[in-house]
């Protein structure tokens, strides 16, 4: 396979990047990182600047991508591969802190597949070399056919050779109805890509944290609770899960015990369709009434778009600053068709 040389500004870094691996994929193998999200050209987070040579600008979403953009030389690096040697011009963003872990291969067998909630299942993956990552980062999960699927990391990085994810099933969708919730069992062998994204833990931040889950976006706060714990890290800490009814409130028995054992952590569950002993009603609302002023804290959301962009909205008007929130959304396929991607400041971190 031909290779490229592919020089990044303003770091000046040079990489080999193959005509069939993109480049955001070489970046990250070799250590350089560079903003990224959904990892399949719909959020438009790796948008950059093409200054010299060619690329296949792939499968980037029309909606992420403007016409107006490709004519400028813009490109979305999680699809554009080189077709000469180039020069990037990307916006490298560091934070003090955060680890920077290499994108590593990985495979390793099923040890758990279970249903957890209705539509969710709980699969744990030993692999049979560790990954080291962020709480909160995610992987990419090899289907088979030769497709890959984001998902959040729920275990701690403490125990890089066991990988926990929450995973929701998608109507038709090809990893999930096509595999995962029809034959997926233990013992399988399965393929795996990893660390990706900016949406972690940031141990240098010493304020109060909001985790602010949708779902399964529940999954990469459990990560950095799981950290917090082994790590002995201890911050005020308030945990909402909103869900739609009762039964797709999972794991609420070890958030309760958790909340038992420890008084800096408060769990705060929702059910946004069914009356019960709990509070109802979505996470944005039950957060404006709870902080009608959420400045001095520091937040962290993990949702569908709609969610996320509806919390982000109650934390701005509740007056906690940009820079105070970091983010993650979830993309599937049908927010791809739909040109479902967030618009956003670049002070807000994913």
């Amino acid at each position: 396979m031909t290779t490229h040389t592919v020089r990044i500004e303003p770091l000046g870094a040079e990489i080999e990047c193959r005509e069939d691996q993109t480049v955001l994929d070489a970046a990250l193998r070799e250590g350089i990182w560079l903003p990224h999200a959904c990892t399949h050209g719909t959020c438009g987070t790796c948008k950059a600047q093409i200054l010299e040579g060619d690329a296949d600008l792939g499968d980037a979403s029309p909606y992420a991508l403007l016409e107006s953009e490709r004519e400028e030389g813009c490109a979305l690096l999680c699809v554009a591969c080189p077709r000469s040697d180039l020069v990037v011009e990307g916006e490298v963003d560091v934070e003090e802190g955060v680890d920077i872990h290499p994108v590593r291969d990985r495979a390793g067998q099923v040890a758990v597949a279970e249903d957890i909630a209705p539509d969710v299942r709980r699969v744990v993956i030993t692999l049979d070399e560790p990954l080291a990552f962020n709480p909160g980062q995610y992987v990419l999960l090899d289907v088979p056919g030769g497709e890959q699927r984001p998902y959040s990391i729920a275990s701690s990085p403490a125990d890089g050779g066991r990988i926990e994810l929450h995973i929701k099933r998608s109507e038709d969708g090809l990893c999930t109805d096509g595999w995962i919730f029809k034959s997926l069992t233990a013992g399988e062998r399965v393929t795996l890509s990893g660390p990706y994204g900016q949406f972690s833990f940031r141990p240098l931040r010493e304020e109060p944290v909001l985790l602010l889950a949708g779902g399964t976006g529940l999954a990469p706060m459990v990560s950095m609770l799981r950290h917090l714990v082994e790590t002995g890290i201890e911050r005020e800490v308030v945990l909402y899960h909103g869900v739609a009814t009762q039964e797709d409130l999972y794991d609420a028995e070890w958030f309760e015990t958790l909340q038992a054992e420890h008084d800096w952590f408060t769990y705060r569950p929702a059910l946004s369709r069914d009356s019960w002993r709990g509070r109802s009603g979505r996470v944005p609302a039950l957060l404006a009434e709870d902080y009608p002023r959420a400045s001095g804290h520091v937040a962290y959301v993990c949702g569908s778009p709609a969610m996320v962009a509806d919390t982000m909205k109650a934390l701005m008007k509740a007056r906690l600053f940009p820079r105070d929130i970091y983010r993650e959304d979830f993309f599937d396929a049908a927010d791809r068709a739909a040109g479902t991607h967030v618009v956003r400041s670049p002070l807000i971190r994913r």
